[in-house]
C-alpha cells in the first residue's frame, strides 16, 4: 500500500527538486511534497509528518562560508519552532524513517552531524566535504562500487551516475572516525573504474576523497548521503551514450535507490 509521505526541501539556491520528485513518483512513491526550506523552518510542515525526507543538491545559500555551512546555521539556530529540529530528527530516526542527502544535501547532513553518526546530530561534526583536489568544478559521470550495507543500496553492486560539484572531497582528520567508518561498515559507495575496481586515479575519483568514498550511511542504514546524483539518471536517455548503447529497461540506474527506499517503506 502506497501510504508513505515524502518531503523534498527546496529553495535558497537548491535545485533538482523536480527531477527528484519525478524519481520518487517513478519508484512507486506515495504522496510527495516539495516544500520551501523557509516554510519548513517556520514549522509549516513537521519532519514527523513524513516517512522520507530528501535533501537535494544545488548551492544552498550560495555555499557562502563553504558548502551548506550557512544552511547548517539556519537549521541549528534560524527556526521559529517550539520543538527544536534536533528533537524532531531524533524522533524521526528512532522510527527508522529514511533520510537521503544528495550532493549539497550530503554536505548538509555531514555538517549537521547526521552522518556518519546521527547521535551527534546538531551537536558535533566529525568529517567534512571540501574543495575538489583538482581545484575545479567537476561535471562528469562516474563508476561506483556499491556496498549492500543499507536500505537504499540493497542488492546493488555497481552504479554509473553523474556528479557535478566543486566541494566533494571527504576530509577526515580524526583517526578514530576513520576506523569507525571501516569497522562499522558505513561506506556505502566508492569511486571505481569501468571494471568496478575501487581506485584513487583521477578522474575516476573526481575529487580526491579520502579512501575514495562517494557515499556514507549511518549504522542503521536508514540515512544515506552521496555526492553523485541518482535523480539525474531517471531514464535511459539521461545516459551520455543512450543513442549508441542498448538498454534493457527505460528506467535509469538512479531509480534503484528510490525503489529500494519505497520497497522498505511499503513493506
Amino acid at each position: 500500500m502506497k501510504n508513505s509521505k515524502t518531503l523534498i526541501l527546496s529553495g535558497l539556491g537548491l535545485n533538482c527538486e523536480k527531477e527528484t520528485a519525478y524519481a520518487c513518483e517513478k519508484s512507486d512513491a506515495g504522496k510527495v511534497d516539495v516544500v520551501h526550506t523557509l516554510d519548513f523552518l517556520r514549522g509549516d510542515v513537521k519532519v514527523n509528518d513524513y516517512q522520507f525526507v530528501i535533501f537535494i543538491g544545488g548551492f544552498l545559500d550560495g555555499d557562502y562560508l563553504g558548502s551548506a555551512r550557512v544552511g547548517v546555521n539556519r537549521f541549528k539556530y534560524g527556526t521559529d519552532l517550539d520543538e527544536h529540529l534536533q528533537e524532531q530528527f531524533q524522533q524521526f530516526n528512532e522510527k527508522k524513517h529514511l533520510i537521503l542527502g544528495i550532493c549539497n544535501g550530503f554536505q548538509l547532513l555531514v555538517k549537521l552531524g547526521l552522518l556518519p553518526d546521527e547521535a551527534k546530530a546538531f551537536d558535533q561534526q566529525s568529517i567534512s566535504l571540501t574543495q575538489n583536489s583538482s581545484g575545479i568544478f567537476e561535471d562528469r559521470w562516474v563508476h561506483l562500487k556499491v556496498k549492500n550495507n543499507n536500505i537504499f543500496t540493497k542488492n546493488i553492486e555497481q552504479m554509473y551516475l553523474p556528479i557535478r560539484h566543486g566541494e566533494g572531497r571527504i576530509v577526515i582528520t580524526d583517526d578514530q572516525v576513520k576506523e569507525k567508518l571501516i569497522e562499522e561498515d558505513l561506506v556505502a559507495m566508492f569511486y571505481a573504474d569501468s571494471t568496478g575496481k575501487i581506485t584513487d586515479n583521477y578522474p575516476d575519483n573526481p575529487n580526491g576523497s579520502w579512501n575514495n568514498i562517494a557515499a556514507l550511511s549511518n549504522k542503521n542504514g536508514n540515512i544515506l548521503g552521496l555526492m553523485p546524483h541518482p535523480e539525474a539518471y531517471n531514464h535511459y536517455t539521461n545516459h551520455p551514450q543512450w543513442t549508441r548503447k542498448k538498454f534493457e529497461d527505460e528506467d535509469g540506474e538512479g531509480l534503484k535507490l528510490f525503489k529500494n527506499a519505497y520497497s522498505y517503506l511499503h513493506q
